[in-house]
């Protein structure tokens, strides 16, 4: 299974109260159960993070990891979201983690964000766009949610 995880599920291992399931979606990443699915928009915000967190990724085996960008198909299905009104283009990271995730067709896209991200009456929008657009739905859940536990 292939998940796609922003910069809040790598950050949430350092915070009490994301820590325990962001460790045990990371142990099932290190396992081989899940793949990780990491944008270079992820790479991009963890360049300003601590080193301790943008050390975290290491601990993921190379070949459980799978590798994405932000290309031009992509951009523009971000910007459709702001133009469809779902988020502001101050939210446009978050827009952009949504239209990567669709493009490139993850199993699930999975957040701490609960603002702009894991929000059900945004998910449910977020969807409308892709299916006018002809992507498929995008499963949106927080890690919690997707654990084999």
């Amino acid at each position: 299974m292939e998940i796609y995880i922003d910069t809040s599920v790598i950050g949430g291992l350092f915070d009490d109260e994301f820590k325990l399931w962001s460790e045990k979606l990371f142990d099932e990443f290190i396992s081989g159960e899940k793949t990780a699915v990491i944008s270079d928009t992820t790479l991009e915000e963890l360049s300003f993070a601590p080193g301790h967190i943008r050390n975290s990724l290491k601990k993921i085996p190379d070949n459980f990891i799978k590798y994405v960008l932000l290309n031009d198909e992509a951009e523009d299905l971000s910007y459709k979201y702001i133009k469809e009104k779902i988020v502001t283009e101050k939210s446009l990271l978050d827009a952009r983690h949504i239209a990567i995730a669709t493009v490139n067709k993850v199993d699930i896209l999975v957040s701490w964000n609960f603002k702009h991200i894991v929000n059900y009456k945004l998910i449910r929008l977020y969807n409308s766009v892709n299916l006018k657009y002809g992507y498929n739905i995008l499963e949106i859940r927080n890690p919690r949610e997707v654990l084999n536990v």
